[in-house]
């Protein structure tokens, strides 16, 4: 099949990679020249595991490209994708300017055609009713038949090629028979194992995606919450997590306590879904507690630190370990890591932090203030404390003799419960989880 991609970021890269992986002819659409040469010569401008020899294998079978030309690359296709950012505005809605431009663009170029049924899918995280503003913004351009259907991702950074690879569910929202049956074919190869493809409205599977990360953000800052509650009165929030996840209607996905979510679209989606909400005259006040315990709970973290040392961190030193908002991935958006360190900061610490991969897109955000390392036993030579940001894996069971040794003062601030309190504690370290006794 003939597949247009508009929008080269995180979604629209694994989308066309992965869609040309399975025979497809993709075309890969954006306006910023730079980043398409860059593709071109095989330079992906962002890190998720697998997806780079995927892109670069396709582009050299032919099967993949890249081009500014997004009339061109319309025309040519049969299916288009409009995979563009929706970044949160200042009301917190959705931005939806991409969107809308994007659709003008696609309607011109439709109506220079010839004709030709063509389906407009929507990849990018949008509000309930965009898909009917994508069409009228078309059909003002154009009188070639066509439609638009809403297919939304679920896509976890650090696992994405496996995630569109061997979906869990492919939600389709489409109102025509013949868009419904073209896209189901278009995902036959990626559900033989019988995972399902679920077909509904177009409205309701633009929900379905907001529904879906504002329910998992829910989980977790439900659990932040309980974490707090169990410092306040002695108990431990490893214990009663077991307990809980142990009940059939629960389970333990997404209950880990920490340092509050980040990324791309947890805080944004459930930000916009309140907005929506707000805008159809039904408030959503789950969500808008979920929203303040997630930006309240890494002030309280840094607070935390700032008051071991008795409400200054003048002089101190500070190891960071992690700036990624989750392992396997270089996305910064929206990272607790920033909220952290810009606290202890403002307290007067000197700041070393290592991140396996994100070093050079935390750099661009805060700049030559941080001491960035190459490794993360760098970060600790001389530090007064050590605070666990991010769980990468090579963080779980460091050389804790060697760090005792490096450190000033051996004291660590667990975000992430990687360590266990009283194996710590024997070892010589202050120690402080999250919810842990």
């Amino acid at each position: 099949m003939r597949i247009g991609v508009v929008g080269t970021g995180y979604v629209g890269l694994v989308v066309g990679g992965c869609l040309s992986e399975m025979g497809n002819d993709v075309v890969c659409i954006d306006i910023d020249a730079k980043k398409i040469d860059a593709l071109r010569r095989g330079d992906l401008p962002l890190f998720e595991p697998g997806l780079a020899e995927i892109v670069l294998m396709n582009q050299r079978a032919g099967r993949l490209k890249f081009t500014t030309d997004l009339g061109e690359a319309v025309r040519h296709a049969q299916v288009v994708f409009i995979a563009v950012s929706t970044p949160q505005d200042r009301d917190g809605s959705a931005d939806l300017s991409a969107v809308k431009a994007v659709a003008e663009g696609v309607g011109a170029a439709i109506s220079n055609e010839d004709g030709g049924y063509k389906v407009i899918v929507m990849k990018s995280t949008v509000p309930v009713g965009t898909a009917d503003e994508v069409r009228r913004i078309i059909a003002s351009r154009t009188k070639h038949a066509f439609d638009v259907v809403s297919n939304p991702e679920f896509l976890k950074e650090g696992n994405a090629v496996n995630d569109f690879m061997k979906p869990d569910r492919v939600v389709i929202g489409a109102d025509t028979e013949k868009a419904r049956a073209l896209v189901a074919d278009l995902y036959a190869p990626f559900v033989r194992t019988e995972n399902p493809v679920l077909f509904m409205s177009v409205r309701s599977a633009e929900l379905t995606k907001y529904a879906s990360n504002a329910f998992l953000a829910t989980r977790i800052s439900f659990m932040n919450d309980i974490a707090n509650l169990c410092e306040a009165v002695g108990a431990d929030v490893a214990e009663v997590r077991r307990g809980m996840g142990a009940d059939a209607r629960i389970g333990y996905a997404f209950l880990f306590p920490g340092v509050g979510y980040g990324g791309s679209c947890f805080p944004k989606d459930v930000r916009a879904l309140i907005h929506t909400a707000k805008e159809s005259g039904h408030g959503l006040s789950i969500l808008e507690a979920v929203d303040g315990v997630n930006n309240a709970q890494r002030g309280r973290f840094a607070d935390r630190i700032v008051a071991h040392f008795g409400g200054s961190l003048a002089g101190r030193v500070v190891a960071v370990w992690g700036l990624a908002f989750k392992p396997r991935t270089d996305d910064m958006r929206e990272a607790p890591a920033v909220t952290i360190i810009e606290r202890l900061l403002a307290a007067g610490a000197v700041v070393k932090a290592h991140d396996p991969v994100a070093i050079s897109v935390a750099r661009r955000m805060l700049g030559e203030r941080v001491q960035f390392c190459e490794s993360n036993y760098d970060t600790i030579d001389g530090a007064d404390a050590l605070a666990v940001v991010t769980e990468w894996n090579e963080f779980r069971r460091p050389d804790f003799e060697r760090m005792k040794r490096q450190m000033r003062t051996p004291v660590i601030f667990d975000g992430r419960n990687l360590f266990e309190p009283a194996r710590m504690r024997e070892l010589g370290f202050t120690y402080y989880g999250v919810g842990r006794i």
